[in-house]
C-alpha cells in the first residue's frame, strides 16, 4: 500500500486511549483482597500494563462516528480487552500455544500457576459481561442485551473459541488458505469486528453504516493476521514482547508457510487498501480507523 506512515496525531490518539482504557480497567478489576487475593492478583497482572489496545481503539473510534458518550464507549472497550486479555491467558498455557513470554513479560501460569491461569481467563471472560450488563455502559436495555449477544457470539463457539479449535488442528495437519483464512476469521476477526460494530450498536447506527464498518472490520482482520504472521516468522523477540518462531516450531500452517512472504506481504496490503475503502460512508470522520489501518500494516510489534 502506498499511504504514508500514519501521521504524527494517530500515535498520540492511540496512546491517549491506551491510558483511559488501563485507567477504566483498573476501575473495573476487583481490588486484591481476602481469601481471593491471588486471583485478583493475576486478574490485574494479565489485564493491566501492556498491550497496544487495539481493539479498544476500534471500539471507541467507531463510537466517535455515531456521538457515542465517552464513558459508555470506554466501559464497552474495556470489556473488549477483558475478553481478548482471558484469550491471550489461556492461549499461552501449556496445553495450548506453551508459550512462556507474553507483553514483554512471563506469561499468566508463569508468573502465578496453571490453574491460576485458567481461573484468571474465566474471570475476565465473566467479568467483561458483568460490564456490558450494567446500566452505565449503557441507559437501554436493548442496546445492551444487544452487545451482549453480538461478544457472546463473537467469543464462544461460533467465533473465537472455534478458531482455537481450528487452530489447534492445524499443528497436525497441513490446511489449505480457505481453512487458514475461515481459522482467522474466527480466532481473530470475531472479536475484531465485534469491536468496531459495538460502536454502531452503541450509537443505534442503521444497518447499512453497520455493514460497512463490519467489512471494514473483516479486512482489517485479517491484514492483521497475515502481519501477526510475518512477525512471527521474521520479527524480534525484543520488539514483540513474546516468542518468535513458535508457530513454525509448532508445525503451524499459517499465511506465510502457505502463501510465502511476499505473497502474505502483497495480500496484507490488499485487504487494508480494501478495509479503507469500507470507510467512505463515513468520509473524514473516520480518519483515526483509516491511520490505525495503515499502521496495522507498518507495525513491527
Amino acid at each position: 500500500m502506498s499511504e504514508p506512515d500514519a501521521p504524527q496525531g494517530f500515535p498520540a490518539a492511540l496512546a491517549q486511549l491506551a491510558a483511559e482504557v488501563e485507567d477504566e480497567l483498573a476501575r473495573l478489576l476487583p481490588r486484591p483482597e481476602g481469601p481471593e487475593l491471588r486471583l485478583h492478583q493475576a486478574m490485574r497482572y494479565a489485564t493491566l500494563g501492556g498491550g497496544k489496545r487495539l481493539r479498544a481503539f476500534l471500539v471507541t473510534s467507531a463510537a466517535a462516528l455515531f456521538g457515542v458518550g465517552r464513558r459508555s464507549a470506554l466501559r464497552v472497550a474495556a470489556a473488549v480487552e477483558l475478553v481478548h486479555t482471558y484469550s491471550l491467558v489461556h492461549d499461552d498455557l501449556p496445553a495450548m500455544d506453551d508459550d512462556e513470554l507474553r507483553r514483554g513479560r512471563a506469561a499468566t501460569h508463569i508468573e502465578f500457576d496453571e490453574a491460576s491461569a485458567i481461573l484468571t481467563g474465566d474471570a475476565l471472560l465473566t467479568l467483561a459481561f458483568e460490564v456490558l450488563a450494567e446500566e452505565e455502559t449503557h441507559s437501554n436495555p436493548e442496546v445492551r442485551s444487544e452487545l451482549i449477544v453480538e461478544l457472546a457470539t463473537a467469543a464462544g463457539c461460533r467465533g473465537m473459541v472455534a478458531g482455537q479449535i481450528i487452530d489447534l488442528a492445524a499443528e497436525r495437519t497441513s490446511v489449505d488458505v480457505a481453512t487458514l483464512t475461515r481459522l482467522h476469521q474466527l480466532k481473530t476477526g470475531a472479536l475484531i469486528a465485534f469491536a468496531c460494530t459495538a460502536g454502531a450498536i452503541l450509537g443505534r447506527a442503521p444497518a447499512p453504516l453497520r455493514q460497512a464498518l463490519h467489512a471494514y472490520a473483516h479486512d482489517l482482520g485479517l491484514a492483521y493476521q497475515i502481519v501477526d504472521d510475518l512477525l512471527d516468522a521474521e520479527g524480534d523477540t525484543s520488539q514483540l514482547g513474546k516468542p518468535v518462531g513458535s508457530d513454525a516450531a509448532a508445525g503451524k500452517s499459517t499465511f506465510v508457510s502457505v502463501l510465502g512472504p511476499e505473497r502474505a506481504r502483497t495480500q496484507a496490503r490488499m485487504l487494508a487498501e480494501q478495509a479503507v475503502k469500507h470507510l467512505d460512508p463515513f468520509a473524514e470522520k473516520a480518519e483515526l480507523l483509516r491511520d490505525l489501518t495503515h499502521f496495522v500494516i507498518e507495525r513491527r510489534s
